[in-house]
Parts: structure tokens; C-alpha cells; sequence
């Protein structure tokens, strides 16, 4: 008695091989438009779908599969007399096995200027519909989703082998994965559009002079886009050899339309494959470079351990790099480099007489290719320095025991900068608290940065107080804390922050303000000269 196979394949790679490899061992073949039609051209026999239900594809392929004599042969228990039965009554053929695989909605949303109708058309209903049947019913329908699984099942059909109960199984759970997956992009795509028109109806609400209410209400309404149920989906991308530490295993999982400009979506050029704790320094420093996109300034950043240890400026990106060093010549061993142009020839000399993990640039000129062949440990990452990293509707998720943590992007600079000191700041100390106020906010709390206009000096991370933080950026600086500028993640909760400032020669500070003894730190800086200003917001990161 021959068995029935379902085919309807967007991905083509291989279909025509592996039916071939089927109707060999034994299968008809019942099939699908453009699938049909290729599988007919290669010389298969092909039973069209409408033919065999005796209803016509219709709504521009929208409805095909959606038929009880489809899903009835995909759903019957043949152990159950009942389902054999009714599909004997209503001459519903068994279905043993489906391969389908779906419309590339993550490919389509990826593309630039993509319409939402066009998106829209690319969410399959019929694929997922009958592979989920087919993994529900796995005994005895067998359902295949991916192409790579082609070969190996090809093969066990061909030589007259069983599928296994076990592999029926996995079949099955690698369909549920991937359509909860595909699922879940379109939800989230769905929301990002529905966020994105409730704030042009807001921001058109107010340019037409809305009143204060109105505002609130569309604020409100904002609010709510935030999903009762959050998804979160993500594909393999490759196995690390451990975690933070060798006893530790860990994998990388990438978002499904993953952007040029992000880490998932560089591209690696030579050394070693990148470790857990290597991806997340790298999209620290990647974090940390895009913040200095508005400024069209040569930028380097160097981050170990998710801090930045020194971020440069400069006419050039050698000018850049040689600021970013001497801020903290010894912590960059072993670091990531970041330029925000692309390394030449000069440039990867300094690079590859220092020990350092990771470069990540733009682009490398074949110089710097040559010269960095020389270190072939070393880790050479192109991305896309041109797209934004980060849109309006990105979240940052945070996993903690029994639930998730998600909030957005931290992308503000400073809503107000308020001198609150008889000193206001001269024009040179603003451009440095400026600067400082844009690497603070990622350094780990409590944070302390010292600066001038164009390179850190001295950062205080992740102190349990802020006058250690505080301290330790000082002494990172030695001589040079002298006549730099300081900036601070938190308002300061009395004043000893900055008597050590003024202690050590600082002349201007930057913080949020906010404490109940702003007063006292306010007086203390008048009674050393400093000019201090309050931005009215902090910059926690945890």
C-alpha cells in the first residue's frame, strides 16, 4: 500500500533530491503551486492538492491546505477505528509525511523600507497550520521543517528503515520551536508597528496643539502597547566552548532579522571563535562607540570586563586611539578595541604590538589584514558602523529567577543642564563634562568618570559607595586628575565626593542632583571653586 507525502516548500534547496529519494521508497507525492510546478519539471509525479480535495486554490494562494481532507489525513489516529472509520466515510486519504517549510517573514522584515502590507502577506498560514497537525499526530505522520534533515531521513527511506519513536519526537519538538519562532517575530513586529503608529498619532496630536490632557491620555495609551504576554525568540547562531567561567556551558543564540550594526550580525574575519564573555565586551564597546555617533568624530573605545577603560577623540583615528590608550595604558591588555572608522596599515601596527581579544571596526584595509595575519589569535569583527544599533522600540531584558526584567533603551544624554554653583563652567570644562557625562552612563555603578574634552582619565566602577568610586578614579588619573573634570552615575548623598574631587584638583562636576543634601555638596563645591552642574536624571547600570 503506498503512502502519501505532502511537499510544499518555500526554501527549494534540495526538495527535488529528497522526493525523488521518497517516490523511490515508495510515496506519492501530493503537492502545492510553485512547489507542484518545480517538482513536475524535474519529472515527479505530482497529485496537485486542489485535485485531490476537489477545491480550487484560491485568494491568491491564501487558501489551498485549509481542508478537512488535508488535516483529517494529517490528524487520524490509524490505531483508532473510529478516525479510520470517518476518513474511509469521507475519502480521507492518511498523510505519513509533511514537508513543509514557511514564508521567509523575518527575511522580508529585514529588508529596508519594507511596506507592512508586503510583510503582512509574508505570514504563512497553511505551513504552520499542517506541521503543527503533522507533530501533534508524529506517530504516524512524520513532519520536516528543516532542509538539513533531508539527507539523513532521505536515506533511512530509501534503504527501507524505521523512523524511530525518538526521532519522530525531535521532528516534531524542532517544528513547535520553529513556528513558536516564527510566531513570535510576527508578534513582535506587530507590536513594534503598533507602537510606532500610537506615537505618530501622539506626536501629530500635539503638533496640532492637543491640549495637556490629551497628551496624558495618548501617553497612557503608550503605556499600553506593552504586551500582557512578552515573547522573546531567538535562533542558534553557535556553541561557545564554556560560559563566564570553563564550567559553565553556554551557547548564542541571535535575534531572527538581527541589524549589520550589532554584534549577532558581524562579521568575523580571522582568530579564535568568540567566547561568552568576549560577545559581551564586545557589544559593551559597541554600546559605548554608538553613544559618540552624533559627534562625526574619530572615536576609539577600549573595554575590559564590560567597563570602558579609555575612550578617545581626535582629528584622526590614530589621534583617537593614542588618547584612548594613555587613558589607561596598562587595563587595555588584554581588552577590546573599538575605532568607529577603519583600521590602515599604521593603525594595526599599534594594534598588534599589544596583546588585545578583540578589534571591531567598520572596516580593515588589506594592510591591516596582512598585519594582523601576523596574530592569528587575535579577533577581527566587521559590522556596519553606518545603521543605527538601537531603534525607539528595542527593549533590554534582564533574566532573574522566576520571571524577566524589560525596559527600554537607556538613550538619553541630559534632558537639562543646570549650573547650581556661583562658578559656571568655562567653555573647555562643559565640552569635558559633556564628554564625561556620555561615557558615565556605561560604566557599572556606582560610577565615576574623569575627563577632559577628548579622553577619559580615571574610571571608578562598580563601588558599593561613590566616594571609593570616586577615589579609585582618582588615583587611575595620578597627575592628570588635576584640572580634569568629573562626572557621577548618581547625585552624590553628602559631600565628601567632593571635597575628594577639589582634594585632588578636579574643577568641574557633572551629576544628576536629586539628594536631600544637594545643598551641602553644592556649598562644598562653592568653597573650593568647582562649578558643578545637575542634569536632573541618573544613569544606574547594575
Amino acid at each position: 500500500m503506498s503512502k502519501w507525502a505532502l511537499i510544499s516548500v518555500f526554501d527549494k534547496r534540495g526538495i527535488v533530491e529528497f522526493s525523488r529519494q521518497i517516490e523511490q521508497a515508495g510515496y506519492r507525492i501530493l503537492s502545492t503551486g510553485g512547489t507542484a510546478r518545480h517538482l513536475l519539471e524535474a519529472g515527479l509525479p505530482v497529485t496537485q492538492v486542489e485535485d485531490y480535495t476537489g477545491f480550487p486554490e484560491m485568494m491568491d494562494g491564501r487558501v489551498k491546505t485549509l481542508h478537512p481532507k488535508i488535516h483529517g489525513g494529517l490528524l487520524g489516529l490509524r490505531d483508532n477505528p473510529e478516525h479510520v472509520q470517518k476518513m474511509e466515510e469521507h475519502h480521507i486519504e492518511a498523510i505519513d509525511l509533511v514537508v513543509v517549510n514557511l514564508y521567509p517573514f523575518t527575511d522580508t522584515i529585514a529588508k529596508p523600507g519594507v511596506a507592512f502590507e508586503e510583510a503582512v502577506e509574508m505570514i504563512d498560514i497553511g505551513g504552520p497550520s499542517m506541521l503543527r497537525a503533522a507533530a501533534k499526530n508524529h506517530r504516524f505522520c512524520m513532519p520536516v521543517i528543516d532542509p538539513e534533515d533531508y539527507a539523513w531521513i532521505g536515506e533511512a527511506l530509501s534503504a527501507g528503515k524505521e523512523i524511530s519513536d525518538s526521532q519522530r519526537i525531535s521532528l516534531a519538538a524542532k517544528v513547535f520551536a520553529q513556528t513558536a519562532n516564527y510566531d513570535a517575530a510576527i508578534a513582535a513586529y506587530l507590536e513594534k508597528q503598533a507602537q510606532q503608529r500610537t506615537q505618530s498619532a501622539a506626536s501629530a496630536a500635539g503638533s496640532a496643539g492637543a491640549s495637556a490632557q490629551t497628551d496624558s491620555k495618548a501617553d497612557a495609551q503608550a503605556d499600553k502597547t506593552w504586551p500582557a504576554l512578552y515573547q522573546v525568540s531567538f535562533v542558534h547562531k553557535q556553541a561557545l566552548r564554556y560560559g563566564e567561567n570553563p564550567h559553565q556551558k553556554a551557547h548564542f543564540y541571535a535575534e531572527p532579522a538581527a541589524s549589520r550594526a550589532t554584534i549577532s550580525g558581524a562579521v568575523q574575519l580571522q582568530g579564535k571563535e568568540l567566547s561568552y564573555n568576549n560577545i559581551q565586551d564586545a557589544d559593551a564597546a559597541l554600546n559605548i562607540l554608538r553613544s559618540f555617533d552624533d559627534l562625526k568624530l574619530p572615536a576609539v573605545v577600549a573595554v575590559k570586563h564590560m567597563n570602558p577603560c579609555g575612550i578617545g577623540l581626535g582629528e584622526s583615528i590614530m589621534q583617537a586611539f593614542e588618547r584612548a590608550y594613555e587613558a589607561d595604558p596598562v587595563s587595555i591588555f588584554g581588552g577590546i578595541v573599538a575605532p568607529n572608522r577603519p583600521v590602515d596599515g599604521p593603525l594595526a601596527e599599534k594594534l598588534t604590538g599589544m596583546f588585545l581579544e578583540i578589534v571591531m571596526a567598520p572596516s580593515f584595509s588589506e594592510e591591516a589584514k596582512a598585519l594582523f595575519a601576523r596574530k592569528k589569535n587575535v579577533r577581527l569583527l566587521e559590522l556596519d558602523m553606518t545603521l543605527p544599533q538601537w531603534s525607539p522600540e528595542d527593549k533590554v531584558f534582564r533574566r532573574v529567577s522566576g520571571g524577566l526584567l524589560v525596559q527600554e533603551v537607556d538613550r538619553q544624554l541630559a534632558s537639562q543642564w543646570d549650573v547650581v554653583t556661583n562658578r559656571a563652567p568655562s567653555d573647555a570644562e562643559q565640552r569635558a563634562l559633556q564628554f564625561a557625562w556620555r561615557v558615565v552612563k556605561f560604566v557599572k555603578s556606582n560610577a565615576i568618570v574623569l575627563a577632559t574634552e577628548h579622553s577619559t582619565l580615571g574610571i571608578g566602577a562598580g563601588q558599593m559607595n561613590r566616594v571609593g568610586a570616586a577615589k579609585i578614579a582618582i588615583e587611575q588619573a595620578g597627575e592628570r586628575a588635576k584640572g580634569s573634570v568629573l562626572a557621577s552615575d548618581a547625585f552624590f548623598p553628602m559631600r565628601d565626593t567632593v571635597d575628594t574631587a577639589a582634594a585632588a584638583g578636579i574643577t568641574a562636576i557633572v551629576q544628576p542632583g536629586g539628594s536631600i543634601k544637594d545643598a551641602e555638596s553644592i556649598s562644598a563645591a562653592n568653597e573650593h571653586g568647582i562649578a558643578m552642574v545637575f542634569t536632573g536624571e541618573r544613569h544606574f547600570l547594575h
